[in-house]
């Protein structure tokens, strides 16, 4: 015997069977490779921070410690993995200016940050720090202070004045009125603190923090904070992040005392 349906029965019939295959598709929509939503706060910091794989366009001054604290936010937030882009704040910059896809941005100084204003989220000052002299192992020199650099004898290494380490070389150095005529502008402090490393140069103005980072490597000479410059780092999510929210998570997680720990420990100051 075969089923007639009337008019009302086919309607119902239609409906179950649309219902029945959206289902399926919105179980595919909930695993597209997006960022997952697992329920926290989006700034919390905590294990319940969306997942997602990030990528971090960080300033090279941060290469070891955000390798520590990469792994350590990985560690607490599983399921989120992220990727480091190191390099000078101006090369970062104009990444981000050419519409690189990234995540998050951090650089070594606010006027880098200013300038793709229009492209991050509010910026926040993460942390903090300032210049030493970095020599050869054993100061074979004899550098004290800031007007040694002076001697022509000297094979001194700058980074170059458009990276936030020669602004701020450039800055102290002009205050004192000393006048150093570079070997060689580097593109980033990194590259300073290897020519010093290798011998490739006698001395060179880098952060703190790299000098420490170099081990026996090399040693380093204070410069009396009335004579220094404050270097500040802001961090920033980019607005066309794919991961918006995990971003602003991790974000805020530098300012957490787990992670302003994590900055400290490696010589960072405070924000």
């Amino acid at each position: 015997m075969s089923l007639v349906l009337t008019p009302a029965g086919r309607r119902t019939a239609a409906a179950v069977l649309t219902a029945a295959l959206l289902v399926p598709l919105a179980a595919c929509s909930s695993s597209d490779g997006g960022e997952k939503d697992t329920g926290g706060p989006a700034g919390s910091g905590s294990s319940s921070a969306p997942q997602a794989n990030l990528t971090v366009l960080a300033a090279a001054s941060l290469t070891d410690v955000f390798k520590t604290a990469g792994a350590a936010y990985e560690k607490a937030h599983p399921g989120t993995k992220i990727t480091f882009s190191f390099a000078g704040s101006q090369e970062l910059v104009a990444q981000v200016a050419q519409g690189s896809p990234a995540d998050v941005l951090v650089t070594a100084d606010t006027k880098s940050m200013d300038k793709v204003r229009a492209d991050t989220s509010a910026p926040a000052v993460i942390a903090k720090n300032r210049l030493v002299i970095a020599t050869g192992k054993g100061n074979p020199f004899k550098i004290d202070e800031l007007k040694d650099l002076a001697d022509t004898k000297l094979k001194v290494v700058l980074a170059a004045p458009e990276v936030p380490a020669g602004k701020y070389s450039k800055k102290i150095l002009d205050a004192q009125k000393i006048t150093v005529k570079p070997v060689s502008q580097e593109p980033n402090v990194r590259a300073v603190l290897s020519k010093v490393e290798l011998g490739e140069a006698d001395a060179g103005l880098v952060y703190r923090t790299d000098a420490e980072s170099a081990g026996d490597k090399v040693d380093a000479v204070e410069i009396p904070d009335a004579q220094n410059a404050v270097a500040q780092y802001p961090a920033a999510t980019l607005k066309d992040s794919k991961n918006a929210r995990a971003a602003a998570a991790f974000v805020a997680w530098l300012s957490s005392p787990e992670g302003q720990k994590i900055l400290q420990d490696a010589g960072f100051q405070k924000p």
